[in-house]
């Protein structure tokens, strides 16, 4: 599709949003939004005509790209069928899109509870593990992020959990693995994951083991840092689980439905979670879903006796069709492997050859459709191109990496001193490519602060 320019209805678009629009994880007046006028595969575009290559996905969702027409005909169709109906009924559309989500998850997670999205998701499952297990407590790691909901919002590890954090909710924070910035001082990944490994067992110990409902762990953090886990790391929180008889959480909100070059992360280390939490990429995020893929021993919990939860739009049709086409669509069309392929072949070699000629280039690290640059001033000491949780002044140096990647027509996902590299899991080799040479030109500018 061709922009067209129309100025004038820009105008009065973002008129409008400037007077009624409340955005959110922002300060109202000190935000600019872009007016976009449409978008379509892996590009979008505002009203003055200038097109945007998309390395964000939207927020990590758009897995098979805007507007793919089998899933917009799919949702056209549902309409015209059955546009909307009780969460208690038995629906078409809800129960094949929970069969299709079971033959994928792993190990026997072959219930579905659906809800409107990622944080809805995380909540139910915090909830399920505590009911299931009769304890109060949940560990998760600092550098996480599972939602802005009460209990998600409180198990979230990045700064944003700190306004909502009401310092009473039964979560515990760990330190997850991390080589390069590691909180062990490991010099290899074994010696980082074993080390990982004894502190949460130490911290479990100390904390109570009979205190402790769940751990929650996103596969891959994603908007943390995108920090691949060492071998052996998620087997042994599973083994750890399973001596304290602690449900083991995966949140795969953002890493699932192809994301990292498989159905789902936890694939890439053979790990089965007793619940597994999913939205975003399941209908490329066309209309909101989300869900937990529940295993059998806690189904078994709630087989006689009610689980207190549900929510007026749980499987809502429209959104359970668009999540069935966008399965058959990603069968169909070889996606998941194209988004291995992708990152194998052009994605993490681009990366890595960027890295070896900019200075501001710390560490590249990712997988699939999955990536992180790591921008720092100073390789040796790994010292951050900007501040932890930088803002105004303090961050000038990613504000400007940012404005040069938009000017060069790349849309980037930018946080703190990262940028991710996560566009639509069917991105065309030479769409990589035209991407990858933007980031050449932007991380000039980033070069400059380096030293």
């Amino acid at each position: 599709m061709t922009p067209q320019p129309n100025p004038q209805t820009g105008a009065a678009v973002k008129a409008a949003d400037r007077a009624h629009v409340f955005h959110s994880w922002s300060a109202q007046e000190l935000i600019d939004p872009l007016a976009v006028a449409g978008a379509e595969g892996s590009y979008f575009w505002d009203y003055d005509g200038k097109r945007y290559l998309d390395f964000t996905s939207g927020l990590v969702f758009t897995n098979i790209g805007y507007q793919h027409p089998k899933v917009v005909a799919a949702i056209q169709e549902q309409a015209a069928t059955l546009t909307t109906f009780a969460p208690a009924f038995a629906v078409e559309a809800r129960s094949e899109a929970a069969r299709l989500i079971a033959e994928r998850t792993p190990g026997d997670l072959d219930k579905i509870f659906f809800t409107n999205g990622g944080a809805e998701a995380v909540e139910n499952a915090t909830r399920m593990a505590r009911l299931h297990t009769g304890r109060p407590k949940v560990l998760s790691a600092y550098r996480s992020y599972h939602g802005a909901t009460s209990a998600a919002i409180n198990l979230t590890g990045d700064p944003r959990r700190w306004p909502s954090d009401s310092g009473s909710a039964g979560v515990v924070h760990f330190w997850a693995p991390f080589l390069y910035r590691s909180p062990f001082h490991s010099e290899t990944e074994p010696q980082e994951s074993e080390r990982a490994l004894q502190h949460l067992e130490d911290t479990i110990v100390f904390e109570g083991p009979g205190t402790i409902a769940a751990v929650i762990l996103e596969t891959i953090p994603g908007t943390a840092g995108i920090m691949t886990p060492p071998p052996g790391y998620l087997a042994g929180v599973r083994a750890l689980c399973d001596r304290y008889g602690i449900v083991f959480v995966l949140d795969e909100v953002m890493a699932g439905f192809g994301r990292t070059g498989r159905w789902f992360a936890a694939d890439h280390y053979d790990v089965t979670p007793d619940l597994l939490t999913f939205a975003k990429g399941v209908n490329s995020g066309y209309v909101p879903l989300g869900g937990v893929a529940i295993s059998g021993a806690i189904a078994e919990t709630f087989a006689r006796r009610p689980y207190p939860g549900g929510l007026t739009y749980s499987g809502h049709p429209l959104a359970c069709a668009a999540a069935v086409a966008t399965i058959n669509v990603m069968e169909e069309e070889g996606i998941v492997e194209q988004a291995a392929r992708t990152g194998e072949t052009v994605i993490g070699p681009g990366l890595r050859e960027l890295a070896s000629r900019h200075p501001s280039v710390g560490d590249v690290r990712g997988t699939g459709m999955f990536w992180a640059l790591e921008l720092v001033r100073d390789r040796e000491t790994r010292e951050p191109l900007v501040p932890y949780n930088a803002s105004g002044a303090d961050n000038a140096p990613m504000a400007a990496f940012g404005a040069a990647a938009k000017a060069g027509g790349l849309w980037p996902f930018i946080n703190m001193n990262r940028t991710h590299v996560v566009p639509p899991c069917n991105i065309t080799e030479s769409e990589a490519k035209e991407g990858l040479a933007v980031l050449d030109e932007a991380l000039t500018v980033a070069d400059e602060y380096v030293g």
